[in-house]
């Protein structure tokens, strides 16, 4: 049987670290130590095959996700410097001569220094040639990835590119714009009471030298033009968002009921994310750093093993599934007395047990009865969704078993679609951005008959999931 797309991906990346030798390095080898302990802090059996290699994945993952340390953004803009008659000395723009070079929608990941989860990207960068030189404009998205490649928060990764490409070319100005695209950490409270509530927190940050150094200067108005007339959202043109600073949700109001103190979670599995900031260079005792550790925990302790509260839900389920008659098939066996219902973009969190890496998105189910689903049921339908999604997963699983489980309580024709965006198609070194997952099953009539099946499908709305 032909190996699937990710196993292929995976083997490339278990190769290849083989043969570099980067499996056997001590920082990879304390990663994967620091994974396996918290593995087993969520109930995990570490030699389980679904897991057994996650460790490796992890490791390889976090040293892709921050080989800017190892990188320096000078060694980059030297190389590419060309000599253009006609850019003379002087700010504004280029001494009269010329006009301000933009290069838009560069598509990066960074890894939020707050709880290590990676962040979306997409980054505007222009700068006013002078001085009779011009840089390769592949520079500019490089310089960017050497600082996003590093453990980051939005305001400081736009003043970096922005200084580091001030000193390296001496132009008339720089000017960055980064729009950036944060996971959400959901409460359990939150998902239950609101199956619509937002999976992602967003900003816009800016930064400017030279030429664009204050805000109001013409020159920002030639940047967000161009910026506007392809059709570039700006939230908030001209001015940085005000919420930047604390803008990774481990600092949400939502996210207190979950303590970030050390002293009040699993010290291992403390100690165990620690040692993996220092494996990847970073100075745990960094006042930004130091409650990433209780961040990092606390978001992968809503994916533990054993949940006693979904538990308690499923038992509930259980009870009234027992106890709900089901329509049967009439005497000429067909499903006439039924009718397709559906009920739409419920989302979900999980935790991909390969990367350990979230992936978000939406579930649609639909349905044969000839009545609607209660508020009751609708209600178990969102705790089923949520039994399942708060653990470590992967998307086909969920799929199967979601519909398994709603068969038990809705009857026994159902299909479910799942859609999703795995942040570990952003990461590892793969970057394909703004690419979505969607996964299919049915049961019953919705199994063998395709037009039923094409008839819910065609009724699923647009979505846009992950997407900047």
């Amino acid at each position: 049987m032909a190996a699937s797309g990710e196993e292929l991906s995976d083997l490339k990346v278990e190769n290849g670290a083989k043969h570099s030798g980067v499996e056997d390095e001590p920082e990879t080898i304390a990663i994967m130590d620091a994974v396996k302990v918290l593995l087993q802090g969520l109930g995990e059996d570490i030699n389980r095959e679904g897991i057994r290699k996650t460790p490796l994945r992890v490791a390889k993952a976090l040293r892709e996700g921050t080989r800017g340390y190892g990188q320096t953004a000078k060694d980059i803009i030297e190389s590419a410097l060309f000599p253009e008659a006609g850019l003379h000395n002087g700010l504004g723009q280029a001494g009269g001569a010329g006009g301000i070079v933009i290069v838009r929608d560069l598509d990066f990941f960074s890894y939020c220094e707050s709880c290590l989860l990676p962040f979306q990207v997409k980054c505007h960068v222009g700068y006013v040639p002078s001085g009779q030189q011009v840089v390769g404009l592949s520079k500019l998205s490089r310089v960017s990835d050497v600082y996003a490649k590093r453990l980051q928060k939005p305001q400081r990764l736009a003043d970096q590119i922005c200084s580091a490409l001030q000193h390296g070319i001496n132009p008339g100005g720089v000017a960055v714009v980064l729009h950036c695209l944060h996971i959400h950490f959901p409460s359990l409270e939150s998902v239950f009471l609101d199956s619509k509530s937002s999976g992602w927190v967003k900003v816009q940050v800016q930064s400017g030298l030279g030429a664009f150094e204050n805000q109001d200067a013409d020159a920002w108005m030639d940047f967000f033009s161009l910026l506007k007339f392809r059709g570039i959202d700006l939230s908030k043109a001209g001015a940085p968002d005000s919420n930047s600073q604390l803008w990774c949700p481990s600092h949400f109001p939502s996210a207190s009921k979950f303590s970030t103190k050390i002293e009040s979670l699993n010290p291992r599995m403390t100690t165990a994310a620690t040692s993996i900031l220092r494996s990847l260079g970073e100075d745990p005792s960094r006042e930004e750093l130091l409650g990433t550790p209780g961040h990092f925990v606390n978001w992968l302790m809503n994916f533990q093993n054993c949940n006693v509260e979904m538990k308690m839900d499923m038992m509930k389920l259980n009870g009234f599934a027992n106890g709900r008659t089901h329509f049967e098939h009439n005497e000429n066996g067909n499903l006439s007395e039924k009718k397709i219902q559906s009920e739409m973009n419920f989302s979900f969190w999980s935790q991909c047990e390969h990367h350990l890496l979230p992936f978000y998105g939406v579930v649609h189910i639909g349905f044969l009865r000839a009545d609607g689903v209660t508020h009751l049921e609708k209600s178990l339908l969102n705790s089923v969704i949520h039994f399942y999604g708060f653990k470590l997963q992967v998307q086909e699983r969920m799929t199967r078993q979601i519909a398994e489980t709603v068969s038990s309580l809705l009857g026994a024709d159902i299909v479910v679609v799942v859609e999703a965006s795995h942040t570990c198609m952003i990461s590892r070194g793969i970057e394909k951005f703004g690419c979505t997952t969607a996964t299919i099953a049915a049961l019953g009539q919705f199994s063998s008959d395709a037009a039923a099946r094409a008839m819910f499908l065609q009724s699923i709305p647009k979505t846009t999931i992950g997407e900047l």
